[in-house]
């Protein structure tokens, strides 16, 4: 459920906080993704780690390559509303020599079968900045259908940028799993 044969998901634990505090604190990792680009002492990254190993509508996975078990990212359910079986989806890949090796989608497609199998989830959303065209792209290939776009809504790079909302149902996911099960 949490691995396949590259990648495995496993919980973030307190330990975590000196790798996500590299990983937060470097801006060309979080431009593409995190709304707020600041530097973060260490103590501030534990004290974060600790909220969300807490928090009750939330779930956080680091991303380990298994040859080596190394880190490379993160990947989180984040504002789970147990009544209606939803969750928005967040993720980051931390480690740039890993860009574009597919780690994404892969530990997208992990979490997104934990999310539909296991927790029963009616449908998952995320959201994305209109400049990120590969992350887009990737959603796009994964199921997800963009249900809106909030315009000029998130400065960067000296230029307001749109951010598009996006979303997959059960339904959807079990049609795009079935469709890539005949495709193989």
């Amino acid at each position: 459920m949490f691995e396949n044969e590259r990648i495995r998901l496993r919980k973030v634990v307190e330990t975590d906080a000196e790798i996500y505090n590299h990983w937060r604190n470097d801006t060309e990792v979080m431009a593409s993704t995190s709304p707020e680009l600041d530097q973060f002492t260490l103590k501030e990254t534990e004290n974060f780690i600790g909220f969300i190993t807490s928090s009750k509508n939330s779930k956080s996975y680091i991303i380990e390559l298994k040859e080596g078990n190394r880190p490379v990212g993160i990947i989180s359910m984040i504002n789970i509303n147990t009544k209606d079986r939803s969750a928005e989806c967040i993720i980051d890949i931390g480690e740039k020599d890993v860009w574009g090796q597919g780690i994404g989608k892969e530990a997208f497609s992990l979490m997104m079968a934990y999310a539909f199998n296991e927790l029963n989830f009616h449908r998952l959303s995320l959201q994305v900045f209109s400049f990120n065209k590969r992350a887009i792209s990737l959603y796009e290939k994964l199921g997800f259908k963009e249900e809106g776009v909030m315009r000029e809504a998130f400065y960067r790079f000296g230029k307001w940028h749109d951010v598009h909302m996006m979303g997959i149902l059960k339904k959807e996911y079990m049609g795009y799993k079935k469709e890539e099960s005949t495709c193989k």
